[in-house]
């Protein structure tokens, strides 16, 4: 199989990485967020963990500020893609970019074909930042309707997957 890169996006509670977590029981893939080393940034600066709004628009305006100084989440994002191609193994790539300018940006940089993917499922909150409550206004390839129960999801999603895989 050749090397696949699906920018997987939705808002948070869509079930991004339990979708991910699916697909890596049918193929060898790699999950990988361009928030990864704002976090790894933001402990040293006090953050702990937390999800709510606040830590949410903390994050947000950190990985701005990165990507307006030093480009670092694509940057971060170009290494683990390096390593994805480097390993026999990996099949599907999965990246979480919530930006429509970072998603181009990544995209321009690569080599491999790249879908986008959308998880949409109905009454999620917004979280009162730009990055997460603005992640449906981009032209996505694909969007997943994600109203399954977890013990439905796999049976549900993996066709529409092995479609997505198909028509790349």
């Amino acid at each position: 199989m050749r090397k696949i890169v699906i920018v997987i996006n939705g808002k948070g509670g869509a079930g991004k990485d339990t979708i991910c977590d699916i697909v890596s029981r049918h193929y060898g893939a790699v999950n990988v967020s361009s928030i990864d080393p704002i976090k790894e940034i933001a402990v040293k600066c006090g953050w702990n963990g937390e999800k709510d709004k606040k830590s949410r628009r903390f994050l947000a305006d950190l990985k701005e500020a990165f990507s307006r100084y030093n480009n670092l989440p694509t940057k971060y994002l170009l290494e683990k893609y390096a390593g994805f191609m480097a390993d026999p193994n990996d099949e599907i790539m999965f990246v979480h970019i919530r930006e429509a300018t970072e998603i181009e940006r990544f995209r321009r940089e690569i080599s491999s074909p790249l879908a986008t993917l959308y998880i949409d499922r109905k009454g999620l909150e917004r979280h009162g930042n730009e990055s997460d409550d603005n992640a449906d206004r981009f032209d996505y390839d694909f969007i997943y309707n994600n109203d399954q129960t977890l013990d439905e999801l796999e049976c549900d999603f993996m066709p529409f997957f092995n479609s997505i895989i198909e028509s790349i």
